[in-house]
């Protein structure tokens, strides 16, 4: 593994490797990854167009499936671009936290629109017309996981009030399968606003192992097929508590 650069922001460590290994695949991968070691996004260099991780796949799978022409997406957490680099003839407005983050993706993985702003993403989206979007896309992280303001009942509220009536929220979350108090709460707490809801996971050996974990709120139906879902399995979750925004069992 070979590091090609390593930055410090005010909110991440934040380095850039070339592998000939990627879980194991071989090949030649450039990835971003934080000070957690987990991967934040990842291109083959072989083939650049090809989508390298499972979640975005999956994402870009349910997206497609439930609202083929959808137009206009609001995505916080940019990673190096692959879901609005993918779709290039859709409008996305992307919410990035860290300057970095964006820098780094235009210089070692070639994202090219000019669609990011630099700001908290609740605080951008808030600034969205009502009934315009028809997804949004949580996938931001710290090394304490998702902010907690991202999670509450009021940041829900907002998004059901930004999105179209067929619209939907997809979340990529890191947890457990079984007995996670944090996945659960922020499940039910999506129920509160949303009429349907559905989580998937990728396998693990163990239910209490770390994965990454997709979980879609939205007013209609949510429809998704197996095979294409790139190895990700609905999975049922237990009741839990609701994440009011400065919850004291989040804050801490």
């Amino acid at each position: 593994m070979h590091l090609l650069v390593k930055e410090r922001s005010m909110n991440h460590e934040i380095s850039v490797y070339e592998t000939t290994q990627l879980y194991g695949e071989t090949g030649k991968f450039r990835f971003l990854q934080f000070s957690d070691h987990a991967v934040q996004g990842a291109i083959d260099l072989n083939d650049p167009q090809r989508i390298v991780l499972e979640y975005p796949r999956a994402i870009i799978h349910m997206m497609k499936f439930n609202q083929p022409l959808f137009n206009n997406v609001f995505v916080i957490g940019h990673g190096i671009g692959t879901i609005a680099g993918h779709f290039s003839d859709k409008r996305f407005t992307v919410a990035e936290i860290d300057e970095k983050v964006v820098e780094l993706s235009k210089s070692f993985f070639g994202y090219l629109p000019n669609n990011v702003s630099v700001g908290d993403g609740r605080q951008l989206l808030g600034n969205e017309d009502d009934h315009t979007l028809d997804y949004i896309i949580l996938d931001a992280f710290t090394k304490k996981g998702t902010p907690y303001h991202l999670t509450t009942s009021g940041f829900f509220e907002l998004t059901g009030q930004k999105l179209t009536s067929q619209g939907a929220l997809i979340m990529n979350l890191m947890g457990k399968s079984r007995n996670d108090q944090l996945i659960n709460a922020i499940h039910t707490t999506l129920g509160e606003t949303f009429a349907h809801s559905k989580v998937f996971s990728l396998p693990a050996d163990k239910g209490t192992d770390i994965r990454n974990m997709l979980v879609v709120g939205s007013n209609k139906n949510i429809e998704f097929q197996t095979r294409d879902m790139a190895g990700f399995v609905e999975i049922e979750l237990s009741q839990g508590y609701i994440i009011h925004d400065q919850d004291p069992k989040i804050a801490e």
